[in-house]
């Protein structure tokens, strides 16, 4: 269980961005942080793993407080993938190892490497483990970067918009991916996404946010007519569609 109690959290020389943000996920669940832009989403994402350091509050997993411990300890339970991967000249396989370095104390052993395969396996990057990061496209990097996260073996993973400069079809693997991982390992994955309809379709938890609070926080009924009006400030209702859910903006 994953609870986030009172966060708050302002910019230097600027106004708070987070009030008193509050809400708990379970394992096993996929939860998509939604808004506006500029509403904060990518800064509390970044407030779960000490990226940021909030002004207040806490950020507990099974009851222990992720703020407090080391960033070897959080590496250990949350890993981090952002929307910009680097072009690196390290090979697939010397980035998914480092996921291992929060584990690692004189180098790596057997179990990690046995780890490591795994991790890339269940991506499906096993193939391009000597090619470099540079060589890649941007969902193979992606998926690398996936691997690189399982490879921590996490119970949180946190993902900040990882479709942005995405293709349709990487898009729709990558968040796949994701949430067979959350559920086969019961792992918590919590994404910022623009895109309603992606987290529709594979999400099962959303946090709508408004002026830096929670606006609503729930199951796919949170969006309706009324929540997409006042977030988003758009006429719009969730229709139903081939067994899919989907955002219908009214002209």
């Amino acid at each position: 269980m994953m609870q986030i109690k009172r966060l708050c959290y302002h910019y230097k020389g600027d106004r708070e961005l987070l009030k008193d943000v509050s809400f708990d996920i379970e394992p096993g669940k996929f939860l998509a942080i939604l808004g506006n832009n500029g509403v904060g989403k990518s800064t509390l994402l970044k407030c779960f793993n000490q990226i940021l350091k909030p002004d207040s509050g806490e950020v507990l997993l099974d009851g222990e407080n992720l703020l407090t411990m080391s960033a070897r300890e959080v590496a250990k339970r949350v890993a981090f993938v952002s929307q910009s991967v680097p072009d690196t000249q390290l090979t697939v396989h010397d980035m998914v190892m480092l996921g291992r370095r929060p584990y690692m104390n004189w180098g790596f052993t057997e179990a990690d490497h046995a780890i490591v395969h795994d991790a890339m396996h269940r991506l499906d990057v096993e193939d391009m483990r000597g090619r470099f990061l540079s060589q890649l496209s941007g969902g193979e990097k992606q998926k690398v970067m996936l691997a690189r996260a399982l490879a921590q073996q996490p119970k949180v993973l946190l993902l900040d918009e990882p479709t942005s400069a995405l293709d349709i079809q990487n898009q729709y693997q990558v968040l796949n991916m994701v949430r067979q991982i959350c559920h086969q390992d019961q792992m918590i994955a919590v994404v910022v996404i623009h895109d309603l309809n992606l987290a529709l379709r594979f999400c099962d938890r959303f946090l709508l946010m408004k002026d830096g609070q929670v606006y609503r926080y729930g199951d796919h009924t949170i969006l309706d007519s009324i929540a997409l009006k006042e977030v988003y400030g758009v006429e719009a209702k969730v229709v139903e569609i081939e067994n899919r859910r989907m955002v219908l903006v009214e002209e």
